[in-house]
């Protein structure tokens, strides 16, 4: 990959034809991530419209449910061409496997490429010692990654999604080509928001990322051309 093949925009908190705009603004842009406020606001033409223009979609959506439901929703997203899916690892291995059978099945009777399916661990806003304390969870997030994306590999499902603090313990459990793709990315001087666990687009990419998903060091840019540009530079 080239860096702006390993760079993802999130189109986070915007509206359809304000995520329209901005994509048409950015000429080298190749992937976009549709999450949960954009699918609801758009609809599942959203995914489509963005597949017309050229785009590779990550559609985040996490699914998490019982196995028959995760399996009819990866089924559709993946018939409607998204080429990266988000499911919750924690649903366990028994929907893990259903649902990567289904959107293997629904892409292959809409005549599209398999997607891959990415395994959502322990969300980016989560503090470790709030992620203990109110989940009661006695296993510290560093152990509790690794055991959810072993999980996720041995369903067949064929990335994470995770902190950039555990990229480089999951890459050396999980080779290439299991994908590691990694939020709470932010650009050196640019404010964490509202993620707690963040490195800087060069940092997550020698820790062993495969791909990186960028939001509002981007798109509330005075010139987001310019700092996709500069996230692409910084990759080299």
């Amino acid at each position: 990959m080239d860096s702006a093949d390993r760079l993802i925009l999130a189109l986070d908190g915007m509206e359809p034809d304000r995520a329209g705009r901005l994509v048409a603004a950015i000429p080298d842009l190749r992937w976009v991530k549709v999450g949960l406020e954009l699918f609801v606001n758009a609809g599942p033409s959203v995914v489509l419209r963005l597949r017309e223009a050229g785009l590779q979609v990550f559609l985040d959506l996490k699914f998490h449910d019982i196995p028959a439901t995760m399996a009819g929703a990866c089924r559709r997203a993946a018939a409607l061409g998204a080429q990266l899916i988000t499911v919750h690892a924690a649903a366990g291995s028994e929907a893990l496997a259903a649902a990567q059978a289904a959107a293997d099945q629904g892409a292959a009777e809409a005549g599209l490429p398999c997607p891959c399916l990415l395994a959502v661990t322990v969300l980016t806003s989560w503090d470790p010692h709030r992620f203990q304390a109110e989940l009661a969870v006695q296993e510290p997030v560093e152990r509790h990654v690794p055991r959810l994306a072993a999980l996720a590999a041995e369903a067949g499902i064929g990335g994470a999604v995770c902190s950039p603090l555990e990229v480089a313990l999951l890459r050396q459990a999980h080779p290439e080509p299991f994908r590691l793709v990694t939020p709470g990315i932010r650009p050196a001087g640019v404010a964490s928001g509202d993620q707690r666990r963040t490195m800087t687009p060069g940092q997550a990419l020698a820790a062993g990322a495969s791909q990186l998903v960028v939001g509002r060091p981007i798109t509330a840019a005075p010139d987001p051309a310019e700092a996709f540009a500069a996230c692409c530079a910084e990759l080299g």
